[in-house]
């Protein structure tokens, strides 16, 4: 009951903030995005997922890269936003989705990106395992994490336990998110 609770409460909050979040947070989400991206090498042929895609500040660095891009985010008005954003590209996808529960079989994307999310589940090792189960062996798994909820070393920590393998770590002062950079071994 709990977990459905603070479900609940995120959705209602990013609900609220659908119309005003990219003038709030744009600048902060799009310098984690894009300190990010130094580290991720996408393809031509490459499925990415957009896990807590929030208005869709990502699609512009990644959509004109890859085969397909799918945000899922838990907020319908969020998604609204999005759409906005993914109409520029012809390969983008929608979807309202929680992040413990995707709606994808195992194994098909090649990138996964969980930016500014594991903060606002309530499990977030869960979140973690889901995102792993849908990405392909050797996918890169962006993952960024608050660092007011989480120091570095229980994001290691964190990370270590769900079985993903830190290829980079990127803790810049400027940033109020800690960036890892992960592969899926499993």
């Amino acid at each position: 009951m709990a977990e459905w609770k603070k479900r609940h409460r995120v959705m209602r909050h990013y609900d609220r903030l659908a119309k005003i979040y990219d003038a709030q947070y744009a600048d902060e989400q799009e310098a984690k995005i894009e300190a990010a991206m130094g580290d991720v090498h996408l393809k031509p042929n490459s499925n990415v997922l957009d896990v807590g895609c929030g208005t869709g500040l990502l699609f512009r660095y990644v959509g004109n890269s890859v085969k397909l891009l799918v945000g899922i985010d838990i907020s319908p008005r969020i998604l609204r936003e999005a759409k906005g954003q993914a109409r520029k590209f012809k390969n983008v996808a929608l979807l309202r989705a929680e992040a413990d529960h995707a709606p994808f079989k195992s194994q098909i994307f090649d990138t996964v990106f969980v930016i500014t999310l594991i903060q606002n589940t309530p499990n977030p090792a869960t979140t973690l395992r889901e995102t792993r189960r849908i990405s392909k062996q050797d996918a890169v798994i962006v993952v960024t994490a608050l660092k007011k909820e989480f120091t570095l070393k229980t994001l290691k920590q964190l990370l270590k336990n769900t079985e993903l393998s830190i290829r980079t770590m990127k803790t810049d002062n400027n940033l109020k998110d800690h960036i890892a950079t992960c592969k899926n071994l499993t």
